[in-house]
């Protein structure tokens, strides 16, 4: 009962911390959020688009748009909705982490749980509208699918793995198309290191991968018809020849992630700061020594492995700065455990030198340690200003999308209108580019920039321009003329 009664008031203290303020913080929207609203509304209201993998918006699996979809049908085609459908997402991956770090020991699963529940790196994620929320969960899955099958070899967990697993693989984000690398590098260590353990697995694993590849089939189909959108993106952010010069810049960032440095970019992060204080960073580093003290233990080695292959996403892809957090989400479950893992290897040296009493103790100030992280990243996601956001969130397309009416004319390029696409989509005004040339009409013109107008529309127009929405220093942001 205690152990339930702890997990309630985790998921309890998860839901409060991605759900609270919400229609109101993180504000705005983002046009990666945008494009999976867009795609949520064409799956809701056209029946014959039903995508694998969306090409739009540099290119994405569609899982998260048709989860999306679900949670419009019957709360809304809104901002608030498309959040929250990440925001439960990331609850439920709580309940995953938990699931896979009780692997363990109750310890573990408690203080994984409670550290991905007030992590100010997971509120992030799962408050912004983005496929990315899918990671934790996802990676939590798989890693508990396989050690299921594992502990209890047969065709049924067998299937269940692979599936799981496939899906994780090819319908999440893209880091986590290296789970399969994970799963070959573990089986083959198996193979070598565990004779017992890989022969009792042996029997089934036809069925695993038959399992994989049916899994997977529709969505290799989508990457062999159009292997352009579907490789473009990550081609795109992996190294390049204007990441050389900086190089060991870019790698002593993303390793300085756990303690030193943060993502620089306001919808990951807020203020920059690490992954990891630096008393977690040591309980993690008390993890990673009792993982590799029981290395070859298959279940053990499954996390080993996976932290420095998860690692790799971050490390490889150069393009935006650097740490960045979304491309290292594959860590946050085993991060999760590894944590847990911390405490119990901590635990056991208390108890080894100073007895069972202090041994308590420290569980105790583990678990008021997870308590202050909560609380700590609560402060720092909701008392952050407006200011901090307006311009990472977009706040002045969404004051101009507000604004704008059917027969308007609003000036943005094409990656930006999908904020106004998604916010106007019943009652769209005009879009055009800019440097367009517009002839006069009886609507008003909204731009940017009275750049854009004095484009569109000449100078004396641009001149008559006023604006309609300001940043929170006072700079306007969204200029209009009146015809």
């Amino acid at each position: 009962m205690l152990i339930a009664a702890c997990l309630l008031l985790i998921v309890a203290a998860a839901t409060f911390l991605r759900f609270v303020d919400l229609a109101l913080n993180p504000g705005g929207l983002y046009m990666d959020e945008a494009f999976e609203g867009l795609g949520a509304q064409r799956i809701l209201h056209e029946p014959s688009y039903r995508p694998i993998f969306i090409a739009d918006g540099g290119g994405r699996e569609a899982l998260f748009a048709y989860l999306v979809a679900g949670v419009f049908r019957f709360a809304g085609e809104t901002t608030l909705a498309l959040r929250a459908t990440a925001a439960g997402i990331g609850v439920v991956a709580v309940v995953a982490i938990w699931m896979l770090a009780r692997r363990f020991g109750v310890v573990p699963g408690l203080i994984a749980s409670a550290w991905a529940a007030g992590s100010l790196w997971l509120i992030c994620v799962s408050r912004d509208g983005m496929r990315n929320t899918l990671v934790p969960l996802f990676t939590a899955l798989a890693l508990a699918s396989v050690l299921a099958w594992h502990d209890r070899p047969g065709r049924t967990t067998a299937i269940l793995a692979g599936a799981i697993a496939s899906a994780a693989t090819l319908y999440t984000y893209q880091p986590l198309k290296l789970i399969s690398l994970l799963l070959v590098l573990w089986l083959v260590w198996l193979r070598r290191v565990n004779q017992p353990a890989y022969a009792s697995m042996r029997a089934s694993l036809v069925p695993f991968a038959a399992a994989f590849v049916i899994v997977a089939i529709p969505m290799i189909a989508a990457a062999a018809s159009d292997p352009v959108s579907y490789f473009g993106r990550a081609a795109g952010v992996a190294f390049g020849p204007e990441a050389v010069t900086d190089l060991v810049g870019h790698v002593l960032r993303t390793l300085g992630m756990f303690a030193v440095t943060g993502d620089p970019n306001p919808r990951h992060d807020v203020a920059g700061l690490p992954l990891l204080s630096w008393p977690l960073f040591v309980v993690a580093a008390f993890g990673v020594r009792r993982l590799l003290r029981n290395s070859r233990d298959p279940a053990h080695a499954l996390v080993l492995w996976s932290l420095p292959v998860f690692l790799l996403p971050p490390l490889i892809a150069t393009e935006g700065g650097a740490p960045h957090f979304l491309r290292a989400l594959g860590l946050a479950a085993p991060l999760a455990v590894t944590i847990g893992l911390g405490v119990n290897e901590l635990r056991d040296e208390v108890q080894e030198r100073w007895g069972s009493g202090w041994a308590r103790v420290l569980l105790l100030m583990a678990a008021a340690g997870m308590v202050i992280l909560a609380a700590g990243s609560a402060r720092a996601y909701l008392e952050r200003s407006v200011a901090d956001r307006y311009d990472a969130f977009r706040f002045d397309l969404v004051a101009m999308a507000e604004a704008a009416r059917p027969e308007d004319t609003v000036i943005v390029d094409g990656y930006t209108a999908t904020v106004i696409r998604f916010l106007d989509a019943e009652h769209l005004p005009e879009i055009v580019a800019p440097q367009t040339p517009i002839a006069p009409s009886w609507g008003r013109v909204f731009a940017l920039s009275r750049d854009d107008l004095r484009a569109a529309l000449g100078s004396d127009a641009a001149q008559r321009a006023v604006p309609v929405a300001r940043d929170p220093a006072g700079k306007p942001t969204v200029w209009v003329v009146a015809p």
